[in-house]
């Protein structure tokens, strides 16, 4: 990932371990499922998410740094819940971290499906964290080498964090098996499943980030690849409706 930065030097990020563990909670989901033949059926649905974080080694090089900052802690930023002035505002729905999918029944227990998982990553401000490298750029207190030197994480030294999205397109493929069902009739019924997938995709995140005094960057880019195991429970509420819960590792 390369960004510009203020002095016409490049800053690179290629060394960033984070193990996203989030959690879903989906609602207001329409779908077209049969509740006696789901085979042929396609649903979609959109909800919200909270993530977590493992700690992150995230190496920075340019013209005039080449450093790691170790075991970086960061978290989710979940708007404030509003109810209609956010979460329910169809002109403000990207702005929580939000889940969006359609999904297609390839048999009555697996389908396969694409979305997007808009999660949001924000390195921890002002934290004391070991940095190993050397910086040399004009316009900056941090010049020298670093070996393990202990480092604050201040405003002019680094801002780093995905808020317009750490999205994570992906495409998964998920089986699905019936807990319990209560039936009122042939066309009406409410049930209880379990799935269980997999998924592969994409990450496209919007960088928000300023480096040694350098110009903030704020750019959508690739930058790099997920996995992701997961599982969940649905509520099925008759054919059209169903509300799901989901983790995702």
């Amino acid at each position: 990932m390369k960004e510009p930065s203020k002095n016409g030097s490049f800053f690179i990020i290629n060394k960033m371990k984070s193990l996203h563990i989030f959690l879903f909670s989906l609602i207001f989901n329409i779908s077209y499922l049969n509740a006696q033949n789901n085979k042929g059926s396609f649903y979609l649905y959109w909800g919200w998410n909270r993530s977590a974080y493992t700690n992150s080694d995230i190496q920075f090089k340019g013209n005039d740094y080449n450093f790691t900052i170790q075991k970086a802690v960061a978290h989710d930023r979940p708007s404030e819940f509003d109810g209609f002035k956010t979460y329910f505002n169809p002109v403000r729905l990207t702005i929580p971290q939000v889940n969006y999918r359609i999904g297609y029944f390839i048999t009555d227990k697996i389908d396969i499906s694409i979305g997007v998982d808009h999660m949001k990553y924000v390195v921890d401000g002002d934290q004391y964290l070991l940095v190993n490298g050397q910086i040399n750029t004009p316009n900056t207190i941090y010049n020298g080498i670093y070996d393990n030197r202990k480092t604050k994480l201040s405003a002019d030294f680094l801002t780093f964090e995905h808020t317009d999205g750490l999205n994570y397109i992906n495409v998964s493929v998920k089986k699905h098996s019936t807990i319990s069902k209560l039936k009122k009739s042939k066309t009406k019924q409410i049930q209880l499943n379990f799935f269980k997938g997999l998924s592969v995709g994409l990450l496209f995140p919007k960088t928000n980030t300023s480096l040694l005094n350098n110009e903030r960057y704020d750019e959508y880019h690739i930058s790099g690849w997920g996995l992701a195991a997961e599982i969940g429970l649905t509520l099925q509420i008759y054919k059209h409706f169903f509300i799901q819960t989901e983790y995702k590792l």
